[in-house]
């Protein structure tokens, strides 16, 4: 073997010989908690992962994928056969006469494993990027640099510079395969020396952790921040049953705040609060329908607001993919591009059209979700659920397809939006809070609720539904299968509104 670069003779036999008991993810876990750390390692049996966890870690490797592809000649350390091989086949690469770009790259210092998601060659040292999905910095993603760091210095390695690496979110793909100028980097810079200094004392801490009983920290905030934690169901066991109308429930920004305020004073109930104190409108009516059961509804207000809505009435609703990583031409990351839509039409006579499309093959849906959109009615009104998506949407298309821009822009002129009719005119208790279509359906029309739906039921599980049906590995059976779902969801969505709109204005709750 070729003498080792500078940096790189220390490394051969310190740290790949130590069992190591601590990793970056799991210093970043007892940041959060130490109990999640505990639990973590001695009773891993009573997690509970979420779609939305497996949904973080998908888009986590597709973004890694993505910065591996813009160094071809780097290579991956395999970590398959345990941290102390990955860590000893990482010294066997920092020898190489021929220095390359490492990924996953694998360190053991003090007990502590990391692996560097990139190291580039730079003169006699390296630089080294910690890559994220997200589009900013955020401090959990400084405090995993700092522990990377502390683990590297720790092996002498010796590093030029260091970053954290993020999505640009004004990146356009514009040739396939060409990912040059998705990230960017945040250089560590002095501020992240006081994390590093620190790790010392949190590894220690983590360690005496491990080695204790299960702590004994209570519920809070922190089981959401940074990250949701899987044990939640396990710590709240054996707390008391909340309130059956907890004043959390109180709507918006102003509701939050309230409920937070009351929440210090020991009151958690909604029924338990004085309505004096509640001085906004939305606020008093949200409490006097719980507080009664009986359901706050202006017929006559809604009526008001919707006779002037025009015939044909389309109604309208998208569904839509993001990619961390565009996959077609001209889309950027996390742009919301739309694979499917549904119109149902209502003429004025009593009988409803429904039109529908979907694409699930995988290719650019916007052109041929563009020309699908230019045969809707250009006039009357075009009625959404939160009409600010759908007017984004049609603008998007517009843009990227000028054959049919004047149909969508047009459609785009003619939106108006059932949702704050709503708010304003309309609460349910069971709605708890929410004015989303899936909790205010049930309140009106029970027998359209998206239970009873077979595949998707809602967005983000659409979502899911399309990435199975572009995944190559997909039977024919079960893309048809899919298929259906997916119309049928996006069918109730805009069939929903049909139904809200007359129960709103003509349909007096009990």
């Amino acid at each position: 073997m070729a003498d080792p670069p500078p940096g790189a003779a220390t490394l051969a036999q310190p740290f790949v010989q130590r069992r190591a008991g601590l990793s970056k993810s799991r210093i970043a876990i007892f940041e959060q908690c130490a109990k999640r750390l505990w639990l973590s390692v001695h009773r891993p049996d009573l997690a509970q992962e979420s779609d939305g966890t497996r949904r973080v870690f998908r888009i986590g490797h597709e973004v890694g994928a993505a910065a591996c592809a813009l160094y071809p000649d780097g290579i991956e350390i395999d970590g398959s056969a345990g941290m102390a091989a990955a860590a000893e086949a990482t010294a066997i690469a920092l020898g190489r006469a021929i220095r390359v770009p490492l990924f996953e790259a694998t360190f053991i210092h003090a007990g502590v494993a990391v692996r560097v998601d990139l190291m580039i060659p730079d003169g006699n040292g390296w630089q080294v990027a910690e890559v994220k999905s997200t589009t900013s910095v955020k401090p959990y993603q400084r405090a995993d640099l700092a522990t990377q760091l502390w683990v590297l210095n720790g092996c002498g390695v010796n590093i030029t510079r260091a970053s954290v690496r993020v999505i640009d979110p004004t990146f356009v793909f514009r040739a396939a395969g060409d990912y040059h100028g998705l990230f960017i980097d945040e250089p560590a810079g002095e501020g992240i020396k006081p994390l590093i200094a620190a790790r010392r004392e949190i590894v220690a801490s983590a360690v005496a952790t491990l080695t204790g009983g299960e702590p004994a920290i209570r519920p809070g905030p922190h089981c959401a921040e940074p990250f949701a934690c899987s044990f939640v169901g396990y710590c709240e066991r054996d707390l008391p049953p909340p309130p059956a109308w907890p004043a959390s429930l109180l709507p918006g920004v102003a509701g939050k705040a309230f409920a937070r305020a009351v929440a210090q004073d020991g009151v958690e109930d909604l029924l338990l609060i004085d309505a004096a104190l509640l001085t906004q409108p939305l606020l008093t009516r949200v409490h006097a329908a719980t507080m009664t059961g009986t359901p706050y509804h202006d017929v006559q207000a809604v009526r008001f607001e919707t006779e002037r809505w025009a015939y044909p009435r389309t109604f309208l609703d998208f569904e839509t993919i993001a990619f961390a990583v565009p996959r077609w031409i001209g889309t950027g990351p996390y742009q919301q591009v739309p694979f499917q839509f549904s119109a149902h039409i209502d003429r004025g006579s009593g009988a409803l059209e429904h039109f529908a499309f979907l694409s699930t093959d995988g290719a650019d849906p916007r052109t041929a979700c563009a020309e699908a959109l230019a045969n809707l009615p250009v006039s009357g009104a075009v009625i959404a659920w939160n009409a600010s998506f759908e007017r984004s949407c049609l603008h998007k298309l517009a843009e990227h397809v000028p054959d049919h821009a004047q149909a969508l822009r047009s459609l785009a002129s003619l939106l108006v939006d059932l949702l704050p009719v709503a708010r304003r005119h309309y609460y349910h208790r069971d709605m708890r809070g929410s004015w989303s279509i899936k909790a205010v359906l049930p309140t009106l029309a029970p027998e359209l609720a998206y239970t009873t739906l077979d595949g998707a039921r809602s967005g983000m599980e659409a979502q899911d539904a399309y990435l199975e049906a572009v995944d190559p590995a997909t039977t024919v059976e079960q893309h048809g299968v899919i298929r259906a779902g997916l119309l049928d969801y996006c069918a109730r969505d805009t069939l929903a509104m049909v139904v809200l709109l007359e129960r709103l204005g003509a349909h007096q709750s009990n």
